[in-house]
This record gives structure tokens, sequence and C-alpha cells, in this order.
């Protein structure tokens, strides 16, 4: 029986990362396919190079004793050009080697259907131990468990370590919200980053970012971590769209005090009729009614 990978409560660590954010010509980018941070011993944050595409998303691997989680697959399917199942299986053997055991599996997880976090699953069809669940609404919440519907919460046990899920749609309905006890991350997608939160169903929206206000506020969260970094260093301006040199870039991880921006942000919108389009904050651009 293996003891707890992370026990205790969650020590907040420095993300003062230089991200891979592109180059003046991606032709000649000299970035690796997937950038590896490893956050400590056991939780790994990837990057998508955006010379590969634009999108540049986060992905996160975290282990447990029993098996690890891999949470969303990037924005490109071709494995020659995006090796994401070769860097995650020597992540994994290197992990393994570190801390050895027998039959050790992998789950694929999502923050949502969108083709830029679902690309790369097919790159584990066929692999030993592993389980891909499809991020479509009935299969995700089905696995799930979400039978009480947005007011949900299900959990995931790696062994040792053990995940808490919200489904926190408004952006998509099938979004899932992951919080990690053991380090205090709390992973929200495309619901909550330093961008441009497209929202398909404001109502929606706005309960999700009550909640994860709520929720934050009866768990030790470190960072707030989404999926895309967008915007630049200047409050309220934003790369433009396809950008694939981002040089300026503020940091991925953001606070819980900026979930209460946002929810200030709401307010704001409400108040002026909320009305579809972008809606400028410092921290961040909500697009209304916009996918």
């Amino acid at each position: 029986m293996y003891g707890d990978v992370i026990s205790g409560a969650p020590v907040p660590r420095p993300l003062d990362v230089r991200w891979i954010h592109g180059s003046p010509s991606a032709k000649h980018n000299t970035d690796p396919d997937i950038q590896v941070h490893h956050y400590d011993e056991h939780t790994v944050i990837l990057r998508q190079n955006k010379a590969i595409n634009y999108e540049a998303p986060f992905m996160f691997l975290l282990f447990g004793n029993d098996k690890a989680v891999l949470i969303d697959t990037g924005a490109t399917e071709s494995a020659e050009f995006f090796p994401l199942r070769q860097v995650v299986d020597q992540l994994i053997e290197h992990w393994l080697a570190e801390h050895p055991r027998d039959g050790y599996g992998l789950l694929v997880l999502h923050t949502h259907p969108h083709g830029d976090h679902v690309a790369g699953d097919a790159q584990f069809t066929g692999r030993p131990g592993t389980l891909v669940i499809d991020a479509a609404l009935g299969s995700a919440w089905d696995y799930f468990g979400f039978s009480g519907g947005p007011d949900g919460v299900a959990h995931v046990d790696l062994g040792g370590r053990m995940l808490e899920c919200l489904p926190t749609p408004g952006h998509h309905e099938a979004a899932v919200t992951f919080y990690d006890p053991g380090t205090g991350l709390l992973l929200t997608g495309d619901t909550v980053y330093p961008g441009r939160l497209y929202v398909q169903d404001w109502p929606a929206f706005r309960r999700t970012i009550d909640r994860l206000i709520a929720f934050a506020g009866t768990r030790p969260v470190t960072h707030v971590l989404g999926c895309h970094i967008e915007m630049t260093t200047e409050p309220g301006v934003d790369y433009p769209i396809r950008t694939t040199y981002q040089p300026d870039e503020p940091p991925l991880q953001m606070t819980v005090d900026q979930l209460r921006d946002i929810r200030a942000a709401i307010d704001e919108i409400d108040r002026n009729g909320g009305t579809p389009g972008r809606h400028v904050f410092p921290d961040v651009i909500i697009c209304l009614g916009t996918s």
C-alpha cells in the first residue's frame, strides 16, 4: 500500500515561469513543441507551442498513487507535429522510475469539448491502462455523475490524491472545473483565464462565477489556472485572435480576488443592459454571446 503522494495543507508555490509564447517568425521558431514545467514532484503544467497552433493551450498532468490524470489534450491531432503522448509517456516513465509500482494507469479528462482541448485524444487510443473520457456533455457528465445538474460535485480518486470536480457551464454547457486539494490549484479551463472569456450562456456563467467564489471560500486556493493567455501586460489590452507571438504576456495564474473582480464585471455588464459583444476590463475581456 502506497502512502499519499501529497499530504497536508497545500503550500503556495511561485509560478514565475517564462512560458513559451511564439516568435516573430513561426517558420524559425525554436521553442519545444510542448513546454514542460514541474510545478512540484507530482504536478506538471504543459503548454503547446504557438507555432504549432496559435491557441497555445495549457494542459495539466497530475500523478496519484494508482494513476495519473491528463487534463485536456491540446489543439493539434498529429503526433508528428504535436507529440503529446510521447511527452506524457516520458513524464510517466520518469515518475515511475522515482516512484516504482506496477499497473500504473492514465486517465484523460477535459475542461470542455472545444477542439483546442480535445484534438490530441486519438494519440491515447489503444494506450495500455488508459481511459479517455469523451468531453461531450452526455459522456463527460455521466462519467462524473453530475446527476444533480450544474450544482453537482464529483470526486476523482487517483490514489492518495482526490480531485474535486465541478460542473461550470457558461463558456460551454459541458465545462468542468477541477480542484486539487493537495496543491490548492483550481483548474478553470476556458471559464476563467487572462484573456477573452467567451460566454455562450450568460445566466449560467454568472452562476458559475458565483459558485467558484463560494467554493474558493471553503478551500485553500493557491492559484487559479485557466488554459490560455491572451492578454498583454497592459490592462485591458489583448493580443489579436490568431496571434502567434506574444512577448508581453501576463502570468497564467490568477487569484480568488480576480474571480471577485470578474463577478463585479458581470454586475457592471448587467447594469448596462447585458448587451452582446466585447466588455473590456483590466484582467479579462468578457465576450458576451460569442464562442
